[in-house]
């Protein structure tokens, strides 16, 4: 690409709700970029957008009308696409089609997780990234997580070069359900709590046990085992709950999506040394608030991290009375007895390291760590792990089986 590197990277969001906020919130640690743009379906969460970055000093944001109208503006090289899932492959589509007519100069793109619902659909996002000749990049927060950072640098350093490689990563995430109805619908979202959530779990597992300066593709996925049910929510005063929350939008009484996941992948690194992921993910956990919880296991050595096991704690009596918040932690699930705080969720869930990684790749036109073909190999991993939950057996790898599968509860009509 020419004209590279670029003094500062003017990034466009397309999407304004609850993750577009904390990748803003991310921004504010990188350096050399301008959010200069935004596009989403109301114009109102546009102007309160572009409010907010104005707020945090982030640059002169553009609300624009229509998604062409930002991927051709002439003050935005970047976008990230952080809009619900089942709308970023025709955001792909259309940066595609304005790129390849020279319509728009945008160099680079950046993904939300999961790229697509399906392995068709996101092997359609890298093609059309690929053929438009766009920098790409896949946003895996957890990948980017300060502790994992720091906790991937040490093992790797100090105890796997004395003592042998890594060979068991566990993780989870937990938390009591999604802010927006289309999280619970599984034609929308692409399925439930496994698709939500294991992309985090599976991504920064792979992630810790790859090798340090090594491509993931140097582990061999082998074979999956998955395991999905309803724990919570389809219980009639949760289904009701529910109702109440989002309308018509959510019946799950009727078009339940699994709350609660569990998968364990079996991987071989370029030795042939047997490897092992074990996931699980949950919609039905209430605690202080969200809970992500990692393991890293060697010959002689261990890893762990919590992200509830935080330094800073507050008390509140039951005599402060408040309205409801996240001002703690993300799900924060009360607001009076003892709570752990996170300080900076933005750094901490690895937002803003994410960002400045991405924001100085596509400045310098460079590959980032976590690309689409990370972003299809996530995919191709959460379809074996529903196609295993669906005949109650081991999916083997490569499927080809895949390529076209769709979660029972994606299937429209099922």
């Amino acid at each position: 690409m020419t004209g590279l590197p670029k003094q500062r990277l003017r990034v466009g969001f397309v999407g304004s709700g609850f993750i577009a906020e904390f990748h803003l919130r991310g921004m504010l640690g990188v350096r050399n970029v301008d959010v200069t743009g935004v596009y989403s379906r109301k114009a109102e969460n546009r102007a309160r957008f572009a409010n907010r970055v104005a707020e945090l000093g982030l640059g002169e944001c553009t609300s624009h009308d229509s998604l062409e109208s930002l991927v051709n503006a002439d003050d935005v090289d970047a976008i990230w696409i952080l809009s619900p899932n089942y709308t970023r492959l025709d955001v792909m589509r259309t940066l595609h089609a304005e790129v390849k007519a020279g319509r728009s100069k945008v160099i680079a793109v950046a993904c939300e997780k999961p790229l697509a619902r399906t392995i068709a659909e996101a092997r359609e996002m890298l093609r059309l990234a690929d053929d438009a000749g766009l920098n790409h990049g896949y946003l895996e927060n957890q990948v980017f997580c300060t502790p994992v950072i720091r906790g991937k640098d040490i093992i790797w350093r100090r105890a796997a070069s004395a003592t042998g490689r890594p060979y068991l990563a566990r993780a989870a995430e937990e938390h009591s359900g999604p802010h927006e109805p289309w999280f619970w619908q599984g034609d929308k979202q692409g399925g439930g709590v496994l698709s939500d959530m294991m992309c985090h779990s599976v991504e920064v597992a792979r992630h810790l046990l790859t090798k340090p300066g090594a491509e993931r593709k140097s582990l061999t996925i082998k074979s999956v085992s998955g395991t999905v049910a309803n724990l919570k929510w389809t219980r009639p005063n949760y289904a009701d709950q529910l109702k109440k929350r989002f309308g018509t939008e959510v019946d799950y009484r009727n078009r339940p999506s699994e709350d609660f996941a569990r998968g364990t992948i079996l991987l071989e690194d370029e030795d042939g040394n047997e490897l092992v992921i074990e996931a699980t993910t949950s919609w039905a956990y209430v605690g202080a608030g969200l809970r992500i919880q990692l393991e890293l296991l060697g010959p002689e050595y261990a890893m762990e991290f919590n992200s509830l096991n935080t330094g800073l704690k507050v008390f509140m009596s039951r005599e402060v009375k408040g309205a409801e918040g996240e001002d703690l932690v993300e799900k924060q699930n009360a607001e009076q007895g003892l709570m752990p705080v996170l300080e900076d969720e933005a750094g901490i869930y690895g937002y803003t390291d994410e960002n400045r990684h991405m924001v100085e790749c596509f400045r310098k036109g460079e590959k980032p760590i976590e690309t689409f073909d990370d972003g299809l190999a996530v995919v191709e991993i959460l379809m074996g792990l529903y196609r295993s939950a669906e005949i109650n057996g081991t999916v083997s790898f490569p499927a080809p089986e895949l390529e076209n599968y769709v979660p029972v509860v994606a299937r429209t009509g099922a």
